[in-house]
Formats: structure tokens, C-alpha cells, sequence
């Protein structure tokens, strides 16, 4: 990584004696993202991108950049955490145990039982 400038997404920490850890480059999502950027980024994750999907994936990209930046600039100081936006309950049965089957008279209705259970035929080849 010879320009430092295409750390977009990944802060770049320094650690030393008078300086604990901090951001060395941290650019907002205001700031443009560039041809550049996204074509270090396909080179860091193995693509090969012709001139057009360049261009394509930084407009692209620039606008799920630009989303992001509206949903971070959103005031949620008074919304509380949440793991779903509906309220949600559980709307199953209580587990009871309650009345079953015999497990003979079961078992003498199936096509084939080996061993007191029911005998299907494999999937998944030979037995190990």
C-alpha cells in the first residue's frame, strides 16, 4: 500500500508511548469516493474490473456510501436498541407432553423397521 490515501474504510491505528490509539485517517462519508479507491479495492480482493465496471461500481458504490451517510447523520439518541423494527412475541404452543402413539402400533404400520425403529432406505452412501 504505497498511497495512504486509499485507506477509505479501515482507520489506520498508532501506537506509542504518548499516544494510546487514534485514528490516523479517518475520512468522512462526505468525502468523494474516487475511481481510484474502488479499483485498489478490487485489487485487494482479487477482481479484475474492465474501465467500465469501474465506473460503474463507483457511482455504485458512491451511492450506498451517500445512503450511509444519511442513515448515520439520523438523530437515534431516543431510540432505543432493538433486534427487529416490529414487536414480535412468541407465538408458539407451550412444549407439553401429551398423549402419543403407541410405539408398536407405530411401528407395525411402517414399510420396513429394523431394530425396533423405522428403516429407510440411505443417501449417503456406504455406511462408515
Amino acid at each position: 500500500m504505497s498511497d495512504p490515501t486509499l485507506l477509505r474504510w479501515a482507520p489506520v491505528w498508532r501506537i506509542g508511548p504518548d499516544f494510546i490509539g487514534g485514528c490516523l485517517r479517518c475520512p468522512t462519508m462526505a468525502d468523494p469516493l474516487t475511481r481510484e479507491e474502488v479499483s485498489h479495492v478490487a485489487r485487494l480482493a482479487r477482481l479484475a474490473l474492465t474501465d467500465d465496471e469501474l465506473d460503474m461500481f463507483t457511482d455504485q458504490l458512491a451511492k450506498v456510501l451517500s445512503h450511509a451517510a444519511d442513515v448515520e447523520a439520523l438523530d437515534v439518541a431516543d431510540v432505543p436498541p432493538t433486534a427487529h423494527p416490529y414487536p414480535l412475541r412468541n407465538v408458539l404452543r407451550p412444549d407439553v407432553v401429551g398423549p402419543t402413539l403407541d410405539r408398536d402400533e407405530v411401528l407395525a404400520a411402517a414399510p420396513s423397521v429394523e431394530n425396533h425403529r423405522f428403516k429407510v432406505p440411505a443417501i449417503l452412501g456406504d455406511e462408515p
